[in-house]
């Protein structure tokens, strides 16, 4: 397959990268997880980039029963057939937009209890160097019990507000406004007086998720982005291992571009990738490398 060069932009940093897809030399699923299981016990730092694949693997799933419990009559009234799309729909009102985003919050944030996978996951790395970098914004590994000051999450929090305009870069809480919007919306709208605005310019709040140029980073945005970048200084010349969980092409310029770029450049550092038909390793790394395609959840009850 011939090699494509893309500039991409991940947290701050554009960089160009050439790769090429190439799945790794098929070994045994029980080979793969027992070199894998081997670089996480001799690494001297874990970096673990995880994506929605690790929260699906836990049962958050978005579409299908779970997301009919919660919002049959949306489904029957705008034909919105998943949680994800859903977040994108235009309605009309801002009652009508509340009453989708909160309970969208409670069931995947505050109601949604902590997943297996992650769980499983802090047992293999609790003893070790790690740091977490995830796209994801459901609170999992903070639920999970993960040290907070080793996580980035660089997307967002379904727990965070913000201004929409926005004026300023600081973001609220969200709990108890949530709890309140979901116990008194009727007809699939929230009382107009629950309609949350800005303190400082009284624009209207909106979700503090990366999906344009009004992202708000604030000072604990900031603050892990510094730990972070401070980590991967500290370890570019150990032995480093970058595991991969569930990450897919959506934004691979945050998690998995930047992986095999630090792999292929620091002179001991493997990559590994659990992903369900989606674990794949580029020529330039292979030798390097440990693909294992199959559900994470499982991988790791193995591990």
């Amino acid at each position: 397959m011939s090699l494509r060069t893309t500039t991409y932009k991940s947290t701050g940093t554009s960089f160009g990268e050439t790769f090429s897809r190439a799945f790794s030399t098929p070994t045994k699923a029980s080979d793969r997880i027992s070199l894998l299981k081997n670089e996480i016990e001799t690494a001297d730092a874990i970096v673990i980039g995880a994506g929605a694949g690790l929260s699906a693997s836990a049962g958050m799933s978005y579409s299908g029963e779970r997301f009919e419990k919660t919002f049959a009559d949306f489904h029957r009234k705008y034909g919105i057939t998943d949680m994800y799309s859903g977040g994108f729909y235009p309605f009309d009102t801002l009652e009508e937009y509340w009453a989708w985003w909160s309970r969208h919050i409670l069931v995947n944030r505050y109601e949604a209890g902590v997943g297996k996978p992650y769980t499983d996951l802090l047992e293999l790395v609790k003893d070790k160097d790690y740091f977490v970098l995830t796209t994801n914004v459901d609170h999992q590994f903070q639920l999970a019990g993960f040290d907070k000051k080793r996580l980035f999450y660089t997307q967002g929090d379904y727990g965070l507000w913000q201004c929409s305009k926005p004026c300023h870069d600081r973001t609220y809480d969200n709990e108890e406004a949530v709890r309140q919007m979901v116990a008194e919306q009727k007809d699939m709208k929230i009382p107009s007086e629950l309609v949350p605005h800005c303190p400082i310019c009284g624009k209207p709040m909106t979700m503090n998720l990366r999906c344009d140029d009004t992202f708000v980073e604030d000072e604990g945005w900031h603050n892990a982005s510094e730990r972070y970048s401070l980590f991967l200084r500290r370890h570019q010349n150990v032995k480093t291992l970058f595991l991969e969980l569930g990450t897919g092409m959506n934004t691979p310029g945050i998690i998995k571009f930047s992986f095999w770029r630090m792999v292929h450049e620091w002179p001991d550092a493997t990559y590994a990738c659990i992903n369900l038909n989606e674990a794949y390793a580029p020529d330039e790394i292979r030798t390097k490398s440990i693909c294992i395609n199959n559900d994470i959840g499982k991988v790791l009850e193995q591990l």
